[in-house]
């Protein structure tokens, strides 16, 4: 039953997958093996699309597959184990109103055992300041942009966090269409992910 969860996450079993996790646990299956397995998974999807060899969609209703996956176990899952790496804030920055790309991340984040909280687009750096303090267990922000009229807030949001002295409990990763490497370093952020994949490879990286 294990690689009938693994197969159905692969190829995004959306309308099934709820079915499956249910059998598998019926048949005996520990519930935190099954999440294990579907993280793991994730994991292989978000390389597979580093190296180009599966695309956006692919990626996305593979993650939305895992995500009500993740639904049928909650109730069975000890503690915080889907959220075992810590909480993960995401927002999209002042000024930009785009969310596809954000909430892939998001998806993938969540994917990889994270609690993801998700601020939405047009946050401002208050917002994202107020969210890290309301969330002591927050390991890592990411900020994405897509407009490079809205880089400037990115940079700005990162030296809020920053003057706000919340540098020691949280990480910075920064992401989006214009985003680069080189920004990363001249707006003093932690890590620059290219896409959702790498994102969430990331996030673990950091929340350590």
């Amino acid at each position: 039953m294990i690689d009938a969860i693994k197969s159905a996450v692969e190829t995004g079993k959306l309308k099934q997958i709820e079915g499956i996790v249910q059998e598998a646990l019926e048949a005996g299956a520990n519930a935190e093996d099954i999440l294990n397995t579907m993280v793991a998974t994730m994991d292989e999807i978000g390389e597979k699309f580093q190296r180009n060899e599966i695309f956006v969609p692919n990626m996305l209703v593979a993650a939305l597959t895992m995500k009500k996956g993740v639904g049928v176990l909650q109730p069975l899952l000890a503690g915080d184990s889907v959220g075992k790496f810590g909480k993960f804030i995401i927002g999209t920055v002042a000024g930009d109103l785009h969310d596809i790309g954000k909430n892939l991340v998001a998806l993938m984040v969540e994917s990889a055992g994270f609690e993801v909280i998700d601020l939405g687009v047009d946050v401002p750096a208050e917002k994202f300041i107020e969210a890290i303090k309301d969330n002591p267990q927050c390991k890592v922000v990411g900020l994405s942009s897509l407009l490079t009229t809205t880089m400037d807030a990115m940079k700005i949001t990162v030296e809020a966090i920053i003057e706000a002295g919340l540098k020691d409990q949280v990480k910075i990763m920064i992401g989006g269409a214009p985003i680069t490497s080189e920004f990363k370093d001249e707006i003093c952020a932690d890590a620059y992910a290219p896409d959702a994949g790498s994102a969430a490879a990331m996030a673990k990286e950091l929340a350590f």
